[in-house]
């Protein structure tokens, strides 16, 4: 039987193992700090209540689930964690088809409308070089028509004051990075302070790309090695833009694997 509620992943980032599973579980709160080993995860919603495994994600924000006939379905990671509770559902009264319809219909709206954004959006507005101020791109075009041509600014010079965007690989690669420092950051689901590591000099192998300041969460798999300040490492893993809360850096390491120390 199928279930017409669903919202399947176009595309989604599967778990390699238990352990990159619990790792990102934790982030989410869905497993404490403290957990050895994963549990079974329920899906409620009206009178179903449906085993369920957490089997990826598709961002930071989006789990992935694959219910016990093989559907899978995106969810808030939070969302999923209020259903774990005994008495959900019951706080207002149960939860019918008409009252948990918005979650899924609001998601599935989101992942539709992301990419048509993306596609259709018109560059609207520029930015000035010189004062950092936003200004009309039609307006600027006429304006810069009335000047004279020797006040017309060079348009390579206006070119070369914006930095180029860093095109970030959608699959893992190998990595290299070195340990600046471990800190903590305050995770709003659990209301407790998550750790993390950040790194400098990191870099992409193949693409050669350099990505400078990262971070990535410190994980049990991480805390094996007993890294401390200072030590250079290479892994595999994906990069994504994600700032780390009131820090300066700028990508997130998500589930690095297969981490080697270099030799001192």
């Amino acid at each position: 039987m199928g279930y017409a509620f669903t919202i399947e992943p176009i595309t989604y980032s599967a778990f390699e193992d238990e352990t990159a599973q619990m790792d990102q579980c934790k982030e989410w709160g869905l497993l404490s700090e403290k957990a050895t080993k994963t549990k079974a995860f329920y899906y409620k919603r009206g009178s179903l209540h449906l085993a369920c495994t957490i089997v990826g994600y598709v961002d930071e924000m989006t789990a992935v689930i694959e219910l016990e006939n093989g559907q899978k379905h995106c969810i808030h990671p939070s969302y999923l964690k209020e259903m774990q509770a005994a008495n959900y559902g019951q706080k207002v009264g149960t939860v019918t088809e008409e009252t948990a319809a918005p979650e899924t219909a609001d998601l599935g709206a989101e992942q539709e409308a992301a990419p048509v954004a993306a596609e259709t959006k018109a560059p609207e507005s520029e930015i000035d070089a010189s004062t950092g101020e936003e200004t009309d791109a039609s307006g600027a075009e006429e304006a810069a028509a009335d000047k004279p041509k020797a006040e017309q600014p060079p348009k390579e010079k206006a070119k070369k004051g914006k930095a180029a965007k860093i095109e970030l690989p959608e699959e893992k690669v190998k990595m290299t990075a070195t340990v600046q420092q471990f800190t903590t950051v305050p995770n709003h689901f659990t209301e407790t302070d998550d750790e993390v590591i950040v790194y400098e000099a990191v870099s992409i192998v193949d693409p050669a790309i350099e990505l400078g300041a990262a971070w990535s969460s410190y994980s049990n798999t991480l805390k094996k090695l007993e890294l401390s300040v200072g030590d250079a490492i290479t892994f595999e893993a994906k990069v994504v833009a994600k700032k780390l809360t009131k820090h300066p850096v700028p990508y997130k390491i998500n589930n690095p694997a297969k981490i080697q120390k270099a030799e001192a």
